[in-house]
């Protein structure tokens, strides 16, 4: 009989073989894990740039309903503003106090300027009237910077354009 343990004898089964299978599988398991989170951060982006996209629209449609909502003053070209990326500041506070259709206009596009700087990263916007009376048509572009679109610092530049016509 022979003793498998004892040093005169060489074994004849290896040692070690179970230890290496064990890390080729962390390994493996490593690199799909590190694949998986890149997919998430990729995912991220996207929806925070969908996400910026879909601000920029609801945000002209926001504009876009406010004219719709004082007509007399959209007719006249009380909403074109030209591009900034300033807010601008009204000292009359139309939701407390009465307002004529100017003045609310004015209150209109300061608390709209006012949302876009606070929504959409580096943004400026501008509404131009492009027929002027009544029927008024207004064209609102809104831009902004995604910097997670890409992978350098500087980011993006995306823009929403919108019409409105607007009669009184």
């Amino acid at each position: 009989m022979r003793c498998y343990r004892c040093p005169q004898y060489p074994t004849t089964f290896q040692r070690g073989f179970s230890m290496l299978e064990i890390l080729i599988t962390l390994v493996i398991i490593a690199t799909a894990l590190l694949g998986t989170a890149g997919l998430q951060m990729y995912a991220m982006r996207v929806g925070q740039s969908g996400h910026l996209r879909t601000q920029a629209v609801f945000l002209a449609s926001d504009i876009a309903e406010r004219m719709e909502a004082n007509r007399g003053a959209a007719t006249i070209g009380s909403y074109a503003v030209g591009a900034t990326n300033t807010p601008s500041v009204v000292t009359t506070d139309c939701s407390t106090t009465a307002c004529n259709e100017a003045s609310l206009a004015a209150f209109d596009i300061s608390q709209w300027e006012n949302t876009i700087a606070g929504t959409l990263p580096q943004s400026s916007w501008e509404i131009t009237q492009d027929i002027t009376g009544n029927p008024s048509t207004y064209t609102i572009r809104v831009s902004w910077s995604d910097r997670s679109s890409v992978s350098t610092t500087h980011g993006e530049t995306f823009s929403y354009t919108a019409t409105r016509t607007v009669r009184n």
